[in-house]
């Protein structure tokens, strides 16, 4: 009796331990489970929130679409040149950018403007040469040329580019194979910098002027789209264009299309919209350009100087012609001084 008492004495103090120790392990293992769990919901939710805010958001103000966010993939790039060593500079990222325009828009002055910051590179008009254009194969090519840093001028910065892009006329092969094109910029992480003119009379003279310099040659025998000296300017502004006013409203129109079918036939990419004149007046928008292309903030120069300047009676030879047939209609606004 004894024997088994101390055998139902013994059992019940080796159980019961057993019993309450298996609790507590459950409700340990449940604590740890429930915090693991919060840890891991709060360490997705701050990943996924970037990659929400870093997806691509076009907003529209004043004149300008661009990405209110911080550059990331696949905007950065690493090339490796086949022409030299980016050494100390490899490690560093590259911006691939394009500078989408037309001809006496602005964009000649605008680039410079970029190629003075330490670390951007614009390579020009590259596809002013016709051969280079020729299908779309060769347009790849040379695209892939620009962004590996193999292409060089006056402007590369080589090692040291932080961005590197080029300048693309309108009437440069870009319009004819958009689709193409498009995919090349959204699969290499190309961004587009669309420059054109509010007024577009002001580009019409300017076309007419630059066209007839490149035959007479005013400038001792030399031609000059752009020019650094205020005589030069004066020199060049002196000629007055005589604009043919039965066509002028069909000229403007077309232009009008062209620029409206670019930004449609563009307007997947990662782009930013700007204007000749908003640059003109407001210097503080050369700010967002250099946020969009994720470089450092700089005080952009340039050393040139506009030829036509003051209201457009002064640059253009039957300009009651052109107020006469510009009058009552959308572009009446043309006429007036702008900036």
């Amino acid at each position: 009796m004894v024997g088994d008492l101390r055998s139902f004495y013994k059992d019940t103090f080796v159980l019961r331990p057993s019993k309450m120790s298996s609790l507590i392990v459950r409700m340990i293992m449940l604590v740890i489970a429930t915090v693991c769990g919060v840890y891991i919901c709060s360490v997705c939710l701050k990943q996924i929130n970037p990659q929400t805010k870093s997806s691509i958001e076009v907003i529209e103000r004043l004149g300008i679409s661009c990405e209110a966010n911080h550059l990331d993939y696949p905007y950065l790039h690493f090339p490796q040149p086949e022409t030299f060593s980016r050494a100390e500079c490899a490690g560093n990222p590259v911006r691939f950018f394009v500078i989408i325009t037309m001809q006496r828009s602005g964009s000649g002055w605008f680039e410079t403007l970029l190629n003075s910051h330490m670390n951007v590179t614009s390579n020009g008009e590259i596809f002013s040469n016709k051969e280079r254009r020729d299908n779309i194969s060769s347009i790849i090519r040379t695209l892939d040329k620009v962004y590996n840093l193999d292409w060089f001028n006056s402007a590369s910065k080589n090692e040291c580019s932080a961005a590197v892009g080029f300048k693309w006329m309108l009437n440069q092969g870009l319009m004819d194979y958009p689709e193409e094109i498009v995919e090349y910029f959204n699969r290499r992480g190309v961004s587009a910098v669309f420059l054109f003119r509010r007024n577009l009379l002001r580009r019409y003279i300017s076309v007419l002027a630059n066209s007839f310099d490149r035959y007479a040659k005013i400038l001792n025998g030399t031609h000059k789209s752009h020019v650094h000296s205020p005589e030069e300017a004066e020199t060049l502004s002196k000629y007055k264009p005589l604009i043919n006013s039965t066509s002028l409203l069909s000229a403007l129109k077309e232009a009008e299309f062209t620029m409206a079918q670019a930004l449609a036939n563009f307007n997947s990419t990662r782009h930013i919209t700007l204007y000749y004149e908003d640059l003109i007046k407001n210097h503080t928008k050369l700010v967002d350009v250099q946020d969009f292309l994720g470089i450092p903030h700089m005080n952009l120069t340039s050393r040139q100087v506009k030829i036509h300047k003051g209201h457009l009676r002064e640059h253009i030879k039957n300009w009651d012609d052109v107020n006469k047939t510009l009058n009552g209609t959308a572009y009446a606004k043309f006429l007036q001084l702008d900036y």
